[in-house]
């Protein structure tokens, strides 16, 4: 048996953390569904300028585009409904069948809206709409500003991907808006099976570290606060308030492990999928990361609800100058920066091939 199928079959599930045209025309994603136990896909700005940078299987649609008088955006978000709303439909059967537990992509608002609670509301409220699939997870940043979109996005019934998360407190505070959403919709007579995931980064802690703590302490900041984000999320499944809206029929916000690709070449290549094996999450992998596991991968022990030794090892951490609540608020900003960085150069790209495909006959 697969080291993914093990995964699977203990709780967690795995998504592919990519999206390209070349994936869906190839049938590799479906092979990764029907062999890796694959049960959704999530993407960001950085995936998808990637994707149409190096491919020419856009050419085509963008060439079209142009000539209907598209532009920017509005022509990004088109190419990007085509691919994810095609795998969305890859996905139905496993949405249907856990109905709604699992089988969801991703497609997040434009970055440069993470400290703009209204406009992120508007653009997420009219992507989902575009998309028109019930399985289409809408990616808004959990900055300040965006949990006020995510609490108004959750109560007018838009399935919410939580990204940018980096510490428990962050997460806790996703969470609440989360409940919050749902528990005026349980108030106001409306159904409150409205899907959600928590998206956690982890290897980025990591590498902000790598060259200020000892070299015992190196590739175990990030474990240590998924540990202890772990232990607050299984906190949260227990108390009387999550239990009164799951009574009422709403489903869990579950936590999701983004990041999970292994950024130091001295170590494995799955050192964070080994580590945060656990009941109840989502692990979305890179390609090369998910196939490595497929190939590879062994896993360990699973991770304890009570957090384990996280406190003991962010202790450590504290002792060798590393202050963790500081670094999750600078880490938060740089990954909001950096996927600004990723759309404008995404914006770039689409209007260098517009301009040069326009010219083709």
């Amino acid at each position: 048996m697969k080291a993914t199928e093990t995964l699977h079959d203990l709780g967690q599930s795995l998504w592919l953390d990519n999206i390209t045209r070349d994936l869906l025309q190839s049938g590799t994603l479906k092979r990764y569904i029907d062999e890796l136990s694959v049960t959704g896909l999530t993407s960001n700005p950085t995936i998808f300028d990637h994707a149409i940078k190096n491919s020419s299987a856009y050419d085509a649609a963008i060439r079209k585009k142009v000539r209907e008088g598209k532009s920017g955006e509005d022509l990004f978000f088109e190419l990007a409904l085509e691919d994810l709303t095609r795998a969305a439909d890859l996905f139905r059967p496993i949405w249907d069948r856990t109905r709604g537990v699992d089988g969801w992509v991703s497609l997040e608002v434009s970055p440069l809206l993470a400290h703009d609670s209204a406009s992120t509301l508007a653009a997420a409220k009219v992507l989902h709409a575009r998309a028109g699939r019930p399985n289409l997870l809408i990616k808004i940043p959990g900055t300040r500003e965006g949990l006020p979109a995510i609490e108004e996005a959750i109560f007018a019934g838009i399935p919410i991907n939580v990204t940018l998360l980096f510490s428990h407190e962050q997460y806790v505070a996703t969470a609440d808006a989360f409940l919050r959403g749902i528990e005026r919709r349980i108030a106001a007579g409306l159904e409150p099976e409205v899907g959600s995931v928590a998206s956690v980064f982890i290897s980025r802690w990591d590498a902000a570290v790598k060259d200020r703590v000892p070299e015992a302490l190196r590739n175990q900041l990030g474990i240590a606060v998924a540990k202890r984000t772990y232990k607050a999320y299984r906190a949260l499944l227990d108390s009387p308030r999550w239990q009164r809206v799951f009574n009422a029929g709403a489903p869990p916000q579950r936590l999701l492990w983004a990041s999970t690709g292994t950024k130091d070449p001295s170590v494995s290549d799955v050192l964070y999928v080994r580590a945060l094996a656990a009941p109840f999450t989502v692990n979305t992998m890179p390609e090369g990361t998910l196939k490595a596991l497929a190939d590879h991968g062994a896993l360990g022990e699973i991770l304890p609800a009570d957090g384990g030794d996280c406190e003991e090892v962010l202790a450590r951490f504290a002792d060798a100058g590393i202050d963790v609540d500081a670094l999750a608020s600078q880490l938060q900003d740089q990954g909001a920066k950096s996927f600004v960085g990723s759309w404008d150069e995404l914006m770039d790209v689409i209007a260098s091939k517009s301009t040069a495909l326009d010219k083709v006959s």
